[in-house]
C-alpha cells in the first residue's frame, strides 16, 4: 500500500485488513530522489503496527522507480541507496 507522502492519508483504513493477509508498507517514495531517514520509517511503521500486528507488515517502495513512461528523475545510486535503505530498516525492525 502507498504511503509514501501525506497524500496517502493516515493508516487508520489497515484497521480493517482481515487477520489472514500480510500489508506490504510502500513508504519509501519512487518519485523523489530525496532519501527518507531509517528513523521516519521505523516511527511510521510503528504507527501502523497500532492498526496491523507488526509481524504482519512488510516495507518497500511505494512502486516501481519507472512510474511513468518517462521513468523518473532519480538516478540508478539514489535507487540503490533506497532498495539499501528499505533493507537496513527492515533488518533492524524485523531481523
Amino acid at each position: 500500500m502507498e504511503y509514501d507522502d501525506d497524500r496517502s492519508g493516515s493508516f487508520a483504513a489497515l484497521k480493517d485488513i482481515p487477520d489472514d493477509k500480510f500489508v506490504v508498507l510502500g513508504l519509501v517514495s519512487t518519485k523523489k530522489a530525496q532519501l527518507e531517514s531509517a528513523e521516519d520509517l521505523r516511527r511510521r511503521i510503528t504507527e501502523a503496527s497500532r492498526f496491523v500486528a507488526l509481524e504482519r507488515l512488510g516495507l518497500s517502495p511505494q512502486c516501481g522507480f519507472a512510474s511513468s513512461v518517462i521513468g523518473n528523475k532519480i538516478s540508478p545510486e539514489i535507487q540503490q541507496r533506497k532498495l539499501e535503505l528499505v533493507v537496513k530498516t527492515a533488518q533492524a525492525i524485523w531481523g
